[in-house]
């Protein structure tokens, strides 16, 4: 067959065609594709000619490149349309960096503010196809946002699970309007995960977490975008955070396009995880088994997962890039938000790792102060207000996190010679 479901542990190859979301072996599994069967050449001619397209299944930046997703009837695709989100020279955070030539992929400019709605477009179209009458996922926000909004474009009903108390009030408030039935759990996010793949297993709900080798494909289109922005020119390195779905949907995509003929530079991947949920760089240091982390906690609650379940697509990607994984501590996700932000740019915790990162490698001297370098933002500056409010008022203490770059707002009294003293104090008495 053309398109099968292929496992990255042993691969055990397994119909597409029904529903599946691991291996026998346990196992993730991922979309294989025959690429024999395709013309990298003519494959960007193609996807050249749809550059553009304004309405239409093919103006969506994820199905443009429908050849490299899978095999569906057009009726069940449900778009928004995603994708086509832009690419932006770094400014103060490329400073800040140390890499005059950091370009960053902005996924927040999604229909629901992240990247996840490459991804759902692709989950929710596989549900469709699968007629599947509910659909359900565990979440930290994103995921949930982007869920119950395609669920309800299309009129099925969305279960989420989210951990009790922690989950950011932007992306709670998305998964309630847009009509998902939300249960909040005693636990974490991966005491949710657990819980929802055995309540989808017992009911027969469509899963729609990353573990379903389907969203993955539509993650991918992220480096599809961004090269054809480039006019299919490869960077140096590719920085992702996140909880490792992206970076293995990066390197997914790469690997094709490589294969291919499409690109003949395997660019080097560098994964950035936060401090405090941080199981694949403890891996990749210590050159150790995969342990997950019990009870990870980190502001940048988009990434606040001990066990994410894409660990071992993302090694595949690593040692396929020569790539490389780094840390960040809380005061450097919020230092290099702050100058994400300050470029008039803005991204939510999670998505500013990539710059911590890349400044981190920087240092090093890994990354060449010279190198092209694309950082992907995953998600809206609005999806975490309550951590923008708290850096700029300085009120992070608990976090021992401080407003380096805190633009702290100013009270005065409504007068005009209030005003001017300010004006003349922060030298903008001539604006």
């Amino acid at each position: 067959m053309s398109q099968c479901l292929s496992c990255v542990h042993c691969g055990a190859e397994y119909d597409i065609r029904k529903i599946r979301y691991v291996c026998d072996c346990g196992g993730v599994l991922d979309v294989k594709h025959d690429l024999s069967k395709l013309d990298g050449a003519k494959l960007v001619e193609l996807w050249e000619r749809r550059w553009g397209a304004k309405r239409g299944i093919e103006a969506s930046g994820v199905w443009r490149y429908r050849e490299l997703m899978f095999d569906v009837h057009d009726e069940f695709i449900a778009t928004k349309p995603e994708g086509n989100t832009r690419l932006y020279p770094g400014g103060k955070a490329a400073e800040f960096a140390g890499l005059p030539r950091l370009l960053l992929k902005h996924e927040g400019e999604n229909p629901t503010g992240s990247f996840k709605d490459r991804g759902m477009t692709c989950g929710m179209t596989a549900a469709l196809m699968f007629n599947s009458k509910s659909v359900a996922c565990a979440s930290t926000g994103n995921t949930s946002a982007s869920m119950a909004a395609y669920a309800a474009s299309r009129g099925l009903p969305a279960v989420i699970f989210i951990p009790s108390g922690k989950i950011a009030y932007g992306k709670l408030a998305q998964a309630l309007a847009y009509g998902g039935l939300t249960l909040q759990i005693d636990g974490n996010f991966d005491d949710a995960m657990a819980l929802v793949r055995e309540v989808c297993d017992e009911m027969g709900i469509y899963l729609l977490n990353s573990i379903n080798p389907f969203r993955i494909e539509g993650q991918k289109a992220i480096v599809f975008e961004t090269l054809q922005q480039l006019d299919w020119r490869v960077p140096d390195w590719f920085v992702p955070g996140g909880k490792l779905g992206n970076n293995s949907a990066l390197s997914k995509g790469l690997m094709e396009l490589h294969e291919l003929g499409i690109i003949d530079k395997i660019p080097r991947i560098a994964v950035i995880q936060a401090e405090g949920a941080n199981p694949l760089y403890k891996m990749w240091r210590d050159k150790t088994e995969y342990q997950p982390v019990r009870d990870p906690d980190t502001i940048a609650t988009a990434i606040k997962i001990g066990d994410p379940v894409s660990w071992e697509k993302s090694i595949r990607g690593l040692e396929w890039s020569d790539g490389i994984v780094e840390q960040v501590t809380e005061q450097e996700i919020m230092d290099a938000k702050a100058m994400v932000d300050a470029a008039g740019i803005g991204a939510e915790p999670a998505s500013c790792c990539c710059v911590a990162g890349a400044k981190k490698l920087a240092e090093a001297g890994v990354i060449p102060k010279d190198a092209d370098v694309v950082g992907i933002l995953t998600g809206n500056i609005l999806k975490d207000p309550d951590a923008v409010i708290g850096y700029h008022q300085d009120t992070l203490e608990d976090r021992n996190i401080k407003g380096t770059y805190a633009n702290t707002p100013i009270s005065i009294k409504p007068e005009l010679e209030a005003v001017k003293n300010v004006l003349v104090e922060k030298a903008l008495e001539k604006l």
